[in-house]
């Protein structure tokens, strides 16, 4: 095995170099952690993913793949883009069929719905987790924000099989973010309670989210597109009473904007005595490139 197969595509967009860009690396079931490593290290994207033969014991559960995610920096048990992308890419090649897909991850077996002839992908995300109220001082410094840039409840710590801090802010705060790296690198590996911290600014009259996110110790300054993060938000919404404590309510996520990349995710969530019980995030995507690459 001297080269394989790739495809990069852009997720959570419509438009080709809009989104986020993800590599597909296909067929690297001989492939090492290191080697992995080494080809995200390559393509130096947020994120690079490998779906893989599922195992028998994922099979019996129902997985279709297995699909293994790398950063820069470290591999992450689940993510959001790289889990519509792959899904997209697959269904694109003819490797799965579109409809219902189940993919094994570190975050266990996800369902995602893909819709026939090239439409979007929803991804359904894991347990929904959320955190008592946390310090908001440590995440405004960490992205270089006053305290006067609070708005509305209280961060906490919300996803759905990887966790972020959620941060809310006035709009205008958007613009106005410097990330520390620093100060985000402290808030340790991603499987710590929160990987980053998401600064959302929420209108509730349109039930739209526009955000930033940036990346603790994952090697990811800013990310254009996090569909993770847009899961978790909406664990946060509910339990914030933001959004309906029972049935489902819909929100979008704008992302990306001050990236050059802007994004689009569509997200609903499912709760249950104000409780979030399901989350899901849906999106487009489009292909950019194809080629091989050396192992």
């Amino acid at each position: 095995m001297s080269t394989l197969r790739y495809h990069v595509v852009d997720v959570f967009t419509d438009v080709r170099f809009g989104g986020n860009p993800l590599a597909v690396v296909l067929d690297g079931d001989e492939l090492s952690t290191d080697q992995m490593h080494s080809l995200a290290r390559e393509f130096h994207l947020s994120e690079t993913a490998f779906p893989l033969r599922a195992s028998d014991a994922e099979r019996k559960g129902g997985a279709d793949y297995r699909l293994r995610i790398f950063t820069p920096e470290v591999e992450l048990p689940f993510a959001g883009h790289p889990s519509v992308g792959t899904a997209w890419l697959l269904a694109r090649l003819s490797r799965v069929c579109s409809g219902r897909v189940v993919q094994a991850c570190g975050a266990g077996l996800l369902p995602l719905q893909v819709a026939p002839d090239g439409g979007p992908v929803e991804l359904t995300g894991g347990r929904p987790s959320l955190s008592e109220p946390v310090d908001a001082g440590p995440l405004l410094a960490a992205v270089g924000l006053a305290a006067v840039e609070l708005t509305g409840p209280p961060p906490r710590v919300a996803g759905t099989g990887i966790g972020f801090a959620v941060l809310p802010v006035a709009a205008r705060a958007l613009a106005r973010c410097e990330p520390d790296p620093v100060r985000l690198r402290s808030f340790g590996h991603p499987v710590s309670d929160a990987t980053g911290v998401y600064v959302v600014a929420w209108d509730p009259a349109t039930r739209m989210a526009r955000a930033r996110m940036f990346a603790g110790d994952v090697g990811v300054p800013e990310d254009p597109a996090t569909g993770s993060a847009a899961l978790g938000l909406g664990v946060w919404l509910v339990g914030s009473g933001l959004l309906t404590g029972d049935g489902t309510a819909a929100y979008t996520v704008e992302q990306g904007v001050q990236m050059g990349r802007r994004s689009v995710l569509r997200c609903s969530v499912d709760a249950v005595g104000g409780t979030a019980v399901a989350v899901r995030v849906a999106g487009d995507v489009v292909p950019v490139a194809e080629g091989t690459i050396t192992v």
